[in-house]
């Protein structure tokens, strides 16, 4: 909603979801943390709703200036691939051919192959993914690959076999990015970047919702190419199930679990751009933090009330170091009972690990660089 004609029809709508502070949607504790992308309102913003629209929704006198398009790449522009050149800054690139879904009603997790062929080392500045079907896209999962030997996974199944052979070799990246509902690009900080090799293929891990009809899919993401000297490489440090103190990690009908998990001890100092948790419909609660070596707790991000449609990637304010010795921990609550309004099961059934979206998942991303002296008071 860009201009006065969009806003003014639901004007006492925004001012009642604003008031409660349903919206803009936030999910994480800015008392626990501060982000960069903190999407809130002030309460004198949130003041001023209240008062335009009590007021009689007064149209403002002045003409705004024209809103620019922030949506601009279409499907069809994301499905073609632009080829990297040496001097080339930026770069939409996405599936090489429609995706059409071969069954009504099942969710599809599906591999795709999109070569680059570029030449020369690059960083990557930012990284936004472009759902080519925003109705299907569940969530994708954008990795990278040097080896040379992963076109023929473009489309598979990740329930065929045959999936395996392609999996002999370790990624380049295998988090170079996430999308899930609700999360936006990532920028990193200047004179940071994700580096990409040469030869360097893309691969997208795609959830695709389950359809009444059969539809398609093209999507895409677009790079943006640090157009300065990068000093410093952007690394991801990744939390997994594999990482739960307190297996199996079963969530069993009527409970409502915590789990914990942590992270080896760094081995060196590091310096934290951003964290993602990331759990499915039963998530209830999401906490993490590190502690150095000598006991001081380094808070990262508290999500009280988890909302598996509004997930982000939460960008601190400064750098945080993370002293060598460190380790990170998170916890996580589930709530599988029929309290849970989110419950996709009813009456409630025993729920594992799976990346369907009645499975569940325990996850936290994190993008870090190596830790230079003053760090924290630099502002990302």
């Amino acid at each position: 909603m860009l201009t006065y004609d969009d806003v003014s029809p639901r004007a006492k709508f925004i001012g009642h979801v604003t008031k409660t502070k349903y919206m803009p949607p936030f999910k994480a504790d800015a008392t626990f943390q501060h982000y960069k992308n903190e999407n809130t309102l002030t309460p004198d913003e949130i003041q001023l709703i209240q008062d335009w629209v009590a007021g009689g929704i007064v149209k403002g006198k002045k003409n705004a200036k024209k809103t620019p398009d922030i949506h601009a790449v279409t499907s069809e522009v994301a499905s073609k691939i632009h080829h990297v050149g040496d001097k080339t800054e930026s770069l939409d690139i996405g599936m090489q051919q429609r995706f059409i879904l071969p069954e009504k009603g099942k969710e599809e997790f599906r591999f795709f192959h999109i070569p680059v062929n570029n030449k020369t080392e690059k960083y990557i500045q930012s990284i936004r993914f472009i759902p080519g079907n925003k109705k299907l896209v569940h969530h994708s999962r954008v990795m990278t690959d040097t080896s040379g030997t992963t076109a023929g996974i473009d489309g598979l199944s990740e329930s065929d076999t045959a999936i395996y052979k392609f999996q002999t070799k370790p990624l380049a990246d295998p988090f170079l990015f996430g999308w899930v509902p609700g999360n936006d690009q990532i920028v990193f900080p200047e004179g940071t970047g994700k580096k990409l090799y040469p030869g360097t293929d893309f691969i997208f891990n795609m959830h695709y919702s389950p359809s009444p009809i059969i539809v398609s899919d093209s999507s895409s993401i677009r790079i943006q190419f640090a157009d300065k000297p990068v000093e410093r490489e952007v690394i991801t440090l990744s939390l997994k199930e594999d990482n739960i103190s307190n297996l199996p990690f079963l969530i069993r009908a009527n409970t409502s679990p915590v789990f914990y998990m942590r992270s080896a001890m760094t081995e060196e100092d590091i310096s934290l751009i951003s964290i993602m948790p990331h759990m499915h419909l039963l998530g209830k609660r999401f906490k993490a933090f590190a502690v150095s070596p000598d006991g001081e707790l380094i808070p990262l991000v508290n999500i009280p009330d988890w909302d598996f449609n509004w997930q982000m990637t939460y960008t601190f304010k400064n750098y945080i170091h993370i002293p060598k010795g460190s380790v990170i921990y998170a916890e996580a609550q589930y709530d599988n009972t029929l309290q849970n309004p989110r419950n996709p099961t009813r009456p409630p059934k025993d729920v594992s690990y799976g990346w369907g979206t009645k499975d569940e998942m325990m996850n936290l991303i994190i993008y870090y660089v190596k830790y230079r002296v003053g760090d924290e008071k630099i502002e990302l």
